[in-house]
């Protein structure tokens, strides 16, 4: 058996990197995606519905752009450029909303949505590259990386929290411009081993590389001013995210027929039923930021051992979970498979979408055992919050190896940023459903509000597990269609990384 310093010689360079890199540039995500809402209402006078709508742009752009993203990314600008380009445009942005006030938080969300928007692909296409196509080990990679993503996550949202109870949103964002800037410190510590190795950029000559380069930069920044015309007109940009997502499912389906190797059309038809399943479950996913936080905010009881719990902090139960249970589950699946067990992509998509939807169905029990007040005890948020995390883990992760494994080359880039921007189209539709909430004005009870909180998660939740059901019906059928190069032995789909080879 190998020792620990040999399993980690064997981490391909580069992948270590981006863990650490991975935690410091989710840091301004994490505390404009946890705070937003709440800033916009509680200290610029937005209404409930004004507030969701932004949040709901906010997510949709966000991992929309990942789509075009992928698409930038080495054809016009290396992943390391566009990821460092995205970073500065991220510290700007973070810098600019902690000056206050709503003309600059357009301003501010327009260069930071812009910057996250294109360069979080990015982070994912240089971590896959590190891999050859058939090694085993991508898949905990991404564990690992998603458990590096939720260590920011887990530091955003406890910094959030904590200016949030002390009313101090302008130190708050300069927090999270100094965290984006360490991304970019350690992007550049590393530069030659976050080389690209496999795009469509390395084939060009030196003469259009540069005409390329100028090309992309003048994207990124052309970019800004057009997010922000967009931000201030939320409904019409969020009839175009659901327009863009409908015309890429047109696209890939379109590219599915007319493509000639059958193992991989297959691939891409198996991809692009997991994919669909998945808009349910970010649907109710990217409920967190919006409806379920406002009903935390001001229908729960977070007043938990004599400690007042801020919003955001509730959201580090997720964050804690997957943080831990990344690594965990990585031992976990490879042990199991080792035992003889089947668990595979449409099993994981399967559990994922019936866990979020119990996890929802657990709120409207919660709300009918409330008291005379309304008010909802907190450990049915931490349910919700419970199931959601262990669904996470199932689909997140392993949804952006699955690119990886079924997209053929000359469509990953394509494929990777259409998975994300399902999730954007989930933050859309989330942000209908959170517009439904009623402001909850002085002197209101939770009573009031409890019966259309009740009516949404409880649409939500059975939507989900129904959903579920069908995936599970499927699971004979994608088994069949979905196809490696060669056969894996069994037990090797998910195979620890070297330190978790150690521990298993």
């Amino acid at each position: 058996m190998l020792t620990l310093k040999q399993k980690i010689s064997q981490i391909p360079d580069g992948a270590g990197a981006l863990f650490f890199i991975q935690i410091f540039a989710t840091l301004g995500f994490a505390v404009l995606y946890s705070t937003l809402v709440l800033y916009a209402t509680k200290k610029l006078g937005f209404s409930n519905k004004e507030a969701t709508a932004i949040m709901g742009v906010f997510g949709a752009f966000n991992y929309g752009l990942h789509l075009f993203g992928g698409y930038l990314a080495g054809r016009f600008l290396s992943n390391r450029n566009l990821f460092v380009g995205g970073m500065v445009l991220q510290v700007l942005g973070c810098f600019c909303i902690s000056g206050g006030g709503a003309h600059l938080l357009y301003w501010g969300l327009a260069l930071f949505l812009t910057g996250s928007g294109l360069n979080v692909t990015c982070l994912n296409l240089m971590l896959t590259q590190r891999f050859k196509p058939e090694d085993t080990r991508r898949e905990s990679a991404f564990l690992w990386n998603y458990a590096g993503m939720n260590l920011g996550f887990f530091i955003g949202f406890s910094a959030a929290g904590y200016y949030q109870l002390q009313g101090d949103y302008s130190s708050l964002f300069i927090f999270a411009t100094i965290g984006n800037f360490l991304a970019i410190v350690l992007a550049a510590g590393n530069w030659k081993v976050l080389r690209d190795l496999d795009t469509p950029l390395l084939d060009r000559t030196p003469s259009q590389f540069k005409l390329r380069f100028a090309a992309g930069m003048a994207i990124l920044v052309g970019l800004v001013p057009v997010i922000y015309l967009l931000l201030q007109h939320s409904e019409l940009s969020g009839n175009v995210v659901i327009t863009a997502g409908v015309l890429i499912a047109a696209i890939l389906v379109f590219l599915a027929f007319r493509h000639k190797d059958r193992r991989e059309r297959n691939n891409m038809w198996a991809y692009m039923i997991l994919t669909a399943g998945s808009l349910v479950f970010w649907t109710l996913y990217q409920m967190s930021p919006s409806g379920l936080q406002i009903f935390a905010t001001d229908n729960v009881n977070r007043m938990v051992w004599g400690i007042e719990i801020a919003p955001q902090w509730i959201q580090n139960i997720n964050s804690f979970i997957i943080m831990i249970g990344g690594p965990l589950t990585a031992i976990l699946f490879d042990t199991l498979r080792k035992r003889g067990w089947n668990i595979d992509l449409s099993r994981q998509f399967a559990a994922a979408l019936i866990l979020i939807g119990i996890g929802f169905l657990a709120l409207p029990l919660g709300i009918s055992l409330a008291g005379g007040d309304g008010v909802v005890g907190f450990k049915w948020v931490f349910i919700c919050y419970l199931f959601q995390s262990l669904g996470e883990l199932l689909i997140s992760p392993v949804g952006y190896a699955m690119v990886g494994r079924l997209a053929p080359r000359q469509y990953q880039g394509i494929m990777m940023g259409s998975f994300m921007l399902v999730t954007g189209v989930a933050s859309v539709i989330s942000s209908w459903f959170s517009g439904l909430i009623p402001d909850a004005k002085e002197g209101m009870s939770a009573v009031a509000t409890n019966p259309t909180y009740n009516s949404i998660f409880s649409t939500l939740g059975w939507s989900s597990v129904g959903v579920g059901v069908v995936m599970v019906a499927l699971i004979p059928f994608l088994r069949k269609i979905i196809k490696d190069v060669e056969a894996p032995e069994a037990g090797a789909e998910l195979a620890a990384l070297p330190v978790a080879e150690v521990h298993a």
